[in-house]
């Protein structure tokens, strides 16, 4: 019986731990330094190419971390820039890709019609070691896929910063 209360006893120390555990969450997270320096190459990608936009970095939640928009940017481009980087981080893709998927038909067109959501090219998302960290979203170039160039050309700027 003594052995038995024993066994038992720590069986319960040692499961309580792993029920604690359920109730937490743990995640990587985009820290604001690495975004900040992902904005400002995005948008000197963009100032090169002769172009003057808005970019928005946002957590893995859609949550703006940073927004930047050059001085000769129009005034919508910082929320068509935050629509962008929303959708990617949503959607867990580019919005290239997302609206080659509403055209194809792979994924709904009605989702265009969600609040907030902005199906043009200019959203990347920000992925690292197999975790969705944000997403970075450009606008103010004429047409999505320069936006794009520049959202990806500010991510390859930090990827070595994102690696873990």
């Amino acid at each position: 019986m003594k052995h038995t209360l024993l066994i038992a006893v720590a069986c319960w120390i040692a499961l309580a731990p792993a029920h604690a555990a359920e109730g937490v969450i743990t995640y990587k997270s985009l820290a604001p330094d690495v975004a900040f320096d992902l904005a400002r190459s995005g948008l000197e990608q963009c100032r090169n190419d002769g172009y003057q936009v808005a970019v928005v970095v946002t957590d893995r939640f859609g949550v703006p971390l940073v927004e930047l928009r050059d001085r000769y940017a129009p005034a919508a481009a910082l929320d068509i820039a935050k629509g962008k980087a929303w959708t990617a981080v949503t959607f867990s893709r580019n919005t290239s890709d997302f609206v080659k998927a509403m055209k194809d038909g792979t994924i709904s067109a009605g989702l265009a019609g969600v609040p907030g959501v902005t199906p043009l090219a200019g959203g990347v998302i920000i992925e690292a070691g197999g975790s969705l960290l944000g997403a970075v979203g450009v606008a103010g170039a004429p047409g999505g896929e320069k936006d794009e160039v520049c959202a990806k050309a500010g991510l390859a700027a930090v990827q070595n910063k994102l690696e873990f």
